[in-house]
């Protein structure tokens, strides 16, 4: 058979292996293929020396395989890394760093590429775009104001050289363009201390954003319009042209048909005895876990409360910088304050691990988020409509709480995040808050707002589908 003399365009789009960062690729994914072109998602295979680290994040990329069987997934080689970073983040930069070559060589096996798009942290992955003349992208996965500070960080740094670290400036206010005052100490670990190598690697990275040719971002205008509007008027990166970006979410996993019975977890069924708006859902993402004695506190406000919840509970880390690694079932009986479970079995039920995120909440009964604030849960709340309380745990998490709570007014800040310890009377306080109060309804009306925004974005002649087009124009033109 010859060969097709012009094969269908491929967008190739490399992801790292975080659970957070890969669903979005995939909705992606699924979105190109929609519009007829050719989309498969290169992921990196982990080097030998650090499986651990990427154990539990390996195993996810194969159930979302198996989930979504219209998109290809390329397992890149493992790279020679024979003498890991011992810090786990860096090590994951190396890797990805190290994989750039193979990266390389899979796009020169491709008949026809259209664009490379490359997840927030494969940055090194644009020289391998620049080795064959392939236009890159970016694939922000997390939400614009994040990348407006981001994008702003190495001109601060030039600004200030010699200055104080943001881990030695307390809750001092940092002024960016296009996003509220950000507290120093809200900024992610990665960037705390700017002697740390972790810290010039990453604004290093900032620093290369605008070589790319342009930036798709996974938020709605409507929910972040200042920042979209800074990013797209060039005033967060001073002195250098930004990239045209495209805010053309939410794409979200669109959870489980309604209609669909087959294998539907417990605990729809249980929501579906309960009243309208009356549970309080707690998740912290994936990966997210507290301490034992965080879970008894949690606890305790919950049952003071008197709402009715439903709660996922991990197990707790002996090692919290270890998020990363597999965790056994938790024991409830034993993590829980006696006679808890019995206590509260007729308003509230408590989930060992998991629960289908999306489905919850989407449901009628569901009335507030208590979450951890990680973009795609931030996202999905949104677009449900449910008013959040904000638990940020780890990475970008803290600043995403500065721009739910002080940009989006979508949600209130469970206060001790930042400390040793949420108290129960914290956590009773602030389900009252969001259940009973007159501040909970103004967040429900706000929220209900979103989702219909969220809906309009995706609408035909939406936002967020114009700026994917113009993102698909764009493609055209570079090919």
């Amino acid at each position: 058979m010859e060969p097709n003399p012009h094969p269908t365009p491929t967008v190739v789009l490399h992801a790292c292996l975080g659970v957070g960062h890969l669903i979005p690729m995939v909705e992606l994914a699924k979105l190109l293929l929609l519009r007829g072109l050719a989309a498969v998602i290169a992921v990196p295979t982990p080097p030998a020396s650090t499986a651990d680290f990427f154990s539990s994040s390996a195993s996810a990329v194969a159930e979302l395989a198996a989930a979504n069987p219209s998109v290809s997934f390329h397992h890149l080689p493992p790279p020679d890394y024979p003498a890991p970073d011992p810090d786990p983040f860096l090590q994951m930069l190396d890797a990805l760093r190290l994989t750039a070559p193979a990266l390389a060589a899979f796009l020169r096996s491709l008949p026809s590429v259209a664009a490379l798009v490359l997840d927030l942290f494969c940055v090194d992955a644009l020289d391998a775009a620049a080795s064959i003349g392939v236009p890159a992208y970016f694939y922000y996965t997390s939400c614009a104001g994040d990348l407006a500070a981001f994008l702003h960080l190495p001109h601060y740094f030039a600004e200030t050289d010699g200055g104080a670290s943001f881990k030695d400036m307390g809750k001092a206010l940092l002024r960016f363009p296009g996003v509220p005052p950000i507290p120093a100490s809200d900024m992610p670990h990665t960037v705390l201390d700017r002697a740390d190598r972790t810290c010039a690697v990453r604004v290093g990275h900032y620093g290369r954003f605008p070589e790319a040719r342009g930036v798709l971002i996974n938020t709605y205008e409507w929910l972040e319009a200042r920042t979209v509007r800074a990013l797209k008027d060039g005033v967060c990166v001073p002195g250098r042209p930004t990239p045209p970006v495209y805010p053309i979410g939410p794409l979200i996993v669109k959870g489980q048909d309604a209609a669909a019975e087959v294998e539907r977890h417990a605990c729809l069924a249980w929501l579906d005895t309960q009243p309208e708006r009356s549970v309080v859902f707690l998740c912290f993402g994936s990966l997210g876990a507290v301490s034992a004695a965080q879970l008894k506190e949690i606890a305790r406000g919950l049952e003071s409360s008197g709402h009715r919840f439903l709660w996922v509970v991990r197990s707790p880390l002996d090692d919290p910088s270890k998020f990363f690694l597999s965790r056994p079932e938790p024991d409830l009986d034993a993590l829980l304050p006696e006679g808890f479970l019995e206590r509260t079995k007729d308003n509230g039920m408590v989930v060992k691990m998991w629960a289908p995120q999306v489905e919850v909440l989407r449901h009628a009964a569901t009335g507030a988020f208590v979450t951890h604030c990680g973009w795609n849960s931030v996202l999905e709340a949104a677009s449900a409509g449910v008013p959040m309380l904000c638990w940020p745990l780890y990475a970008e998490q803290r600043l995403n709480k500065v721009f739910v709570v002080g940009e989006m007014k979508a949600g209130a800040v469970m206060d001790g995040y930042d400390e040793e310890m949420v108290t129960a009377e914290e956590v009773e306080k602030k389900v009252r808050l969001v259940m009973e109060s007159e501040e909970g309804e103004k967040l429900r009306e706000r929220l209900a707002l979103a989702k219909e925004k969220a809906a309009e974005a995706l609408a035909d002649g939406g936002l967020s589908r114009v700026a994917f087009e113009e993102f698909l124009n764009d493609l055209k033109l570079a090919n």
